[in-house]
């Protein structure tokens, strides 16, 4: 981290990752300003969403408590899923997918069953809507 030239650091990419991810990815003012872009905020958190899952699948940098915090972030919390799925439903289904899949790959170790379930009925849900929408 170079940010400050008079005090340089080296972090490792474990510690990279989760000082990013408290910093941004779960930041409550990054997300109202993602929900201010509608359509193309609701796209950079789905991104953001593949880009974890990329350096996990990779590195086996992303913990389960990021899994976990993602899963109640972007998909459960009533006020980000409603923006989703008004704003840009791909990818509200996108992200459900790719934390899924997190889960089948055992990159995302120990979900909660009940968290788990709340992110299988989003996944069912918005594909039932893209389906239905399509089909018109």
């Amino acid at each position: 981290d170079s940010t400050r030239p008079d005090a340089v650091r080296t972090r490792t990419l474990s510690e990279e990752t989760s000082r990013i991810f408290r910093a941004r990815v779960v930041n409550p003012r990054w997300l109202a300003a993602m929900r201010r872009h509608g359509y193309k905020g609701a796209f950079e958190l789905a991104a953001t969403v593949d880009y974890l899952f990329g350096y996990d699948a990779t590195t086996g940098v992303v913990a389960d408590w990021m899994y976990d915090k993602l899963t109640e972030t972007y998909v459960l919390d009533p006020e980000n899923q409603a923006f989703m799925a008004r704003s840009n439903p791909w990818a509200l289904h996108g992200i459900a997918e790719r934390l899924l899949e997190a889960a089948e790959r055992g990159m995302w170790q120990h979900p909660d069953p009940e968290v788990l379930r709340g992110l299988q009925e989003v996944y069912l849900k918005t594909e039932g809507d893209l389906e239905d929408d399509t089909s018109r």
